[in-house]
């Protein structure tokens, strides 16, 4: 790298990167807890309201695919601009018609709206970020996605508290998309700025060869990571999704009062979002299998001593060890899914990889909840708690096995990090 190119600084990405994703996911946290009461005032049954509650993840996994053609044809910040605006349309379709319907309409195109600036970000710092604080670049993404969405209820509870209705946190969304637009336009866009030192295609002249993949060409031509690799990550995704429906389901069953559960679930995301930071220095210092299986472990004993210890003395006790269990081991490996991915994605254009990857996760992250659901309504709760922990150590024996063969290295990266050759990642 010459010294006329950018060098990297965290300054540098704090406003382009960290800012627009707390505002966005600040809206966003702000209205989905009202989702399925505006349901239900519209009508909706629970089951319902649940649905269209659900309309959110299912939008997002419906656009992981079209989000990395869409990104790596117009770039970061413009896909960013357009998701927010997206997210804007929704929110107007949702309010402009009072029917379930539009509610769900609007939702889903929230979802589909995060998944586009979802990947934006994680393709933004995919490409900028040196290897070496890669990690802690993106766990710290990560917390600052948590941090939005933990404010956001709060604000939420506060207009709801001011105007005795739930709709207008709707408004909430609207105002946090326009402030993220006028941070992504009055910056300098990041990609002119770093382009030249971290692969641009218009900064280093590659040729048409070299042009952005196609969505499909990347899960062909990176099949056998994505199937190895991604298999163990979209377990992970399972399990950390699992463990939001298991525990306050848990409290209920063992006739928990519904404040002091509140209380232990709250103190339990509390630890998980202060030990972001944490995790990328692990990550970046020793490798990421120091992030992603402590995690997966962590996770998997906690969804198994729930599965056998329902019925025992002292059961409110061991509820409250294992959600202490599970924000422990969900902050060690924040960041990790981001982390691994970018990795593994090519460097000059990683979007369209990154979006058959984040269909993976996303995918584990959609099925939790319905394989929760199904074993607790065939066997029991205990039952879906167990089955998710035995998957769960599935996967972080996939994750042990695959990714030092896919991110060699001490920080597990590939050679190609600095520059220099990547690794084959196609079917072998």
């Amino acid at each position: 790298m010459t010294d006329s190119q950018p060098q990297f600084s965290w300054g540098s990405i704090v406003l382009p990167a960290y800012l627009p994703t707390l505002l966005f996911s600040l809206g966003e946290g702000a209205i989905i807890p009202v989702i399925p009461v505006v349901a239900s005032e519209r009508g909706a049954s629970i089951a319902l309201a649940g649905l269209v509650a659900a309309m959110l993840m299912i939008g997002e996994l419906l656009g992981d695919l079209p989000a990395g053609w869409l990104v790596a044809r117009i770039g970061e910040r413009n896909a960013m601009i357009g998701a927010a605006m997206l997210a804007v349309i929704g929110v107007v379709v949702a309010l402009a018609l009072p029917s379930v319907t539009a509610l769900a309409i609007g939702v889903l195109l929230l979802g589909l709206a995060t998944a586009v600036f979802g990947l934006a970000r994680h393709a933004f710092l995919t490409s900028y970020v040196p290897a070496r604080v890669r990690a802690r670049a993106l766990s710290t993404l990560a917390g600052v996605f948590r941090a939005g969405w933990a404010i956001g209820p709060f604000v939420a509870a506060a207009i709801i508290a001011w105007t005795g209705s739930s709709e207008p946190v709707f408004w909430v969304l609207v105002a946090a998309c326009l402030a993220v637009v006028v941070v992504l336009v009055l910056l300098p866009d990041p990609e002119r700025v770093f382009g030249l030192g971290r692969g641009s295609s218009a900064a280093v002249g590659v040729s048409a060869a070299e042009a952005p993949q196609g969505v499909f060409r990347a899960i062909v031509e990176h099949r056998g990571v994505l199937a190895r690799v991604g298999s163990g990550i979209g377990l992970l995704a399972a399990v950390r999704a699992s463990r939001t429906i298991i525990l306050p389901l848990w409290a209920v069953s063992i006739g928990m009062p519904p404040e002091t559960a509140a209380l232990v679930i709250g103190v339990s995301a509390t630890i998980d979002f202060c030990l972001f930071y944490v995790s990328g220095q692990v990550m970046d210092r020793f490798g990421r299998l120091w992030g992603a299986i402590p995690g997966l472990v962590g996770l998997s004993t906690g969804h198994l001593i729930l599965a056998f210890t329902h019925d025992v003395p002292g059961n409110e006790a061991w509820f409250i060890a294992v959600a202490v269990l599970f924000g422990v081991a969900n902050g060690v490996s924040s960041g990790v899914i981001l982390t691994v991915g970018a990795d593994l994605a090519p460097k000059r254009h990683p979007a369209a990889f990154l979006g058959a990857y984040r269909t993976i996760g996303d995918a584990g992250q959609a099925a939790a909840p319905l394989v929760v659901s199904a074993v607790t309504s065939l066997v029991s709760l205990a039952a879906a708690s167990a089955a998710i922990g035995v998957l769960g150590f599935v996967g972080a024996g996939m994750l042990l096995r695959w990714i030092p063969r896919y991110v060699p290295g001490r920080r597990g990266r590939r050679h190609g990090d600095d520059g220099t050759a990547d690794q084959a990642e196609g079917a072998g």
